[in-house]
């Protein structure tokens, strides 16, 4: 497959999904993706944790992939959220996203099981062969109780051209570190936390899967551009002020400040799904604070 690296060097953003009345509310979800557009964003990453994807209907997950495809319509890279603890259903879901038009997939370990080294092999070989689309892993213990080794990850992007990087959620720096000496430089890997995307850059990832840019798209990306161009400074300076908001964006579980950080905008609703339940008084309090003290950085 070819080179990954420049397709995915930027920021992709892990797309909340809007809730009205209980419904997907496809209106915002659309304004959603064009300020993403519009800001920059390389790439745009539906029905993943961040969209409550464990709280959608399959139907449902489909049809926002159909719809970023759609509103994004070659403008950025659509890598769908298919991950399930079920291999079958992993299978099924990636093939879905390639018949709803995604450019990508992005499969999460398995959650729950807690699979061995040897069942992670297995689980993502069972997908990687059952589409021909690029397939970012995406390792995240603090959510699944199992971490993909870098050895794994290196057999499986030998094993299957299709699987062509990570999104890397462990929260350490070394990980990049041993990915790379591992799986190689054409092998991708994203910060899959927004705090830590400047010291992974620093060691080698090309980009991140933000939480954060669904509130501040064009601060994100004016990072990740400073530190393309070599200028580490700016880069630094702009790491400070999102290091501040993504504190207060994960005082609770994502995605819920976000969420209601978006409301708070008046880009949507706030409405998470149970078993999420409404940003509590006190988050609340943080997250304002947060916001405010950013904007008042933006004027």
């Amino acid at each position: 497959m070819a080179n990954m690296i420049e397709t995915f060097s930027g920021v992709f953003t892990a797309l909340v999904t809007p809730f009205d009345d209980a419904e997907i509310d496809f209106a915002a979800y659309d304004n959603l993706v064009e300020r993403q557009i519009a800001a920059g964003i390389r790439g745009l990453v539906p029905v993943g944790t961040t969209g409550e994807a464990a709280a959608l209907e399959a139907e449902e997950a489909i049809a926002l992939i159909r719809r970023t495809v759609a509103v994004a319509d070659g403008r950025a890279f659509v890598l769908a959220g298919t991950g399930s603890n079920n291999t079958a259903h992993a299978v099924a879901a990636a093939r879905a996203a390639e018949a709803a038009g995604a450019d990508g997939c992005l499969v999460v370990t398995p959650y729950y099981n807690k699979p061995s080294q040897e069942g992670l092999l297995l689980h993502y070989g069972a997908v990687a062969r059952s589409t021909g689309l690029p397939i970012v892993l995406y390792s995240v213990p603090g959510r699944c109780g199992v971490e993909i080794a870098p050895e794994t990850a290196a057999q499986l992007a030998e094993t299957h051209g299709n699987i062509v990087g990570i999104k890397e959620a462990g929260g350490r720096s070394e990980r990049i570190s041993d990915l790379r000496a591992l799986c190689g430089e054409d092998f991708v890997i994203h910060s899959g936390d927004d705090a830590l995307t400047l010291p992974f850059l620093s060691v080698g990832a090309h980009g991140v899967t933000s939480v954060v840019s669904n509130y501040a798209p064009k601060e994100m990306v004016a990072m990740l551009d400073a530190w393309r161009r070599g200028e580490h400074h700016v880069a630094l300076a702009l790491h400070q002020r999102i290091h501040a908001l993504s504190k207060a964006m994960f005082v609770e579980g994502n995605p819920v400040p976000v969420k209601q950080a978006l409301a708070i905008r008046q880009l949507m609703s706030g409405s998470v799904r149970a078993p999420l339940a409404p940003l509590g008084a006190s988050s609340r309090i943080i997250l304002e604070r947060a916001l405010a003290a950013f904007e008042r950085q933006s004027a």
